[in-house]
């Protein structure tokens, strides 16, 4: 595929993508989307790539400031909501688990972290792409926003299922029902973040975390407690205790268990396999 609103970086085993529309300061299209999702499918499934991070194009001073307005008044002249998208767009993160396939909760199915890098304003469906990534780092002072109220939109992508589970009911209450402006500092007292930086720090600590868990972590490891995570959203305390068991059994047998037990003897870096269990 043609990439025109996304571009990819690549340092060694981590992946950027940048979502690039700088003149209209990174906004959502079906065309970006639609991109988003095949690059996503590809990096999933590309063993040399260990952690994606997600920002935006710095030209476009922002990380993704939502729908673009021009397709919002599309939709208003047409009378009906179009995402833009075709029946056929990719499925990266499909088939791992029910729950998991729609629109943004394939992130939940993916088989790598994803970082957002937020550079700058994330509002409407660009918070909901933050919120979907596993770890968020944000600029100091960068603009949030839900942003659905003031078109007489519902919460997006399932925000009203996500946000209480990230910052607790009280505070998605408060940013669901207001969609009122927020900054990067406030998130992060709410548990939005995982860390608020300065704009010289985001990317190289962005970087540097991302390295960490390609370096630590086998990617089995990465894989399989990801999903763990996000499928125990769905079930009970028995069921993720007994499934852990029977990782823990499978993944013993995993050429990266002797791997990881003899580089942690040896005090030196691991050489991970990778692969299925």
């Amino acid at each position: 595929m043609e990439l025109k609103t996304i571009k990819l970086e690549q340092r060694g085993p981590v992946t950027t993508i940048l979502l690039s529309r700088p003149h209209r300061r990174n906004s959502w299209t079906g065309r970006m989307h639609t991109e988003y999702r095949h690059v996503l499918r590809e990096l999933d499934a590309d063993e040399s790539v260990r952690v994606i991070v997600v920002t935006g194009d710095p030209e476009g001073k922002a990380f993704c400031v939502g729908a673009d307005t021009a397709a919002l008044e599309g939709h208003s002249d047409k009378g009906r909501y179009d995402s833009g998208i075709k029946d056929d767009i990719a499925r990266p993160g499909y088939g791992v688990r029910e729950e998991f396939d729609a629109s943004f909760a394939y992130h939940f199915g993916l088989s790598k972290p994803v970082i957002a890098a937020i550079n700058g304003p994330a509002a409407g469906v660009g918070l909901v792409l933050a919120a979907f990534a596993d770890l968020r780092f944000a600029v100091s002072g960068a603009k949030f926003t839900t942003a659905h109220g003031r078109f007489n939109f519902p919460a997006e992508f399932g925000l009203s299922w996500l946000l209480p589970r990230i910052v607790g009911l009280t505070h998605a209450n408060d940013l669901l029902l207001s969609s009122r402006v927020f900054l990067a500092e406030e998130a992060m007292e709410m548990g939005f973040l995982n860390k608020c930086l300065s704009p010289d720090a985001l990317m190289p600590a962005v970087y540097d975390y991302a390295a960490m868990l390609a370096e630590k972590s086998a990617p089995g490891s990465l894989r399989e407690t990801k999903w763990q995570i996000y499928t125990d959203q769905h079930r009970s305390a028995r069921d993720a205790v007994e499934d852990a068991e029977r990782l823990l059994e499978a993944m013993a047998t995993h050429p990266d268990y002797k791997e990881g037990i003899k580089a942690w003897m040896a005090k030196r870096p691991a050489q991970w396999v990778g692969g299925k269990n």
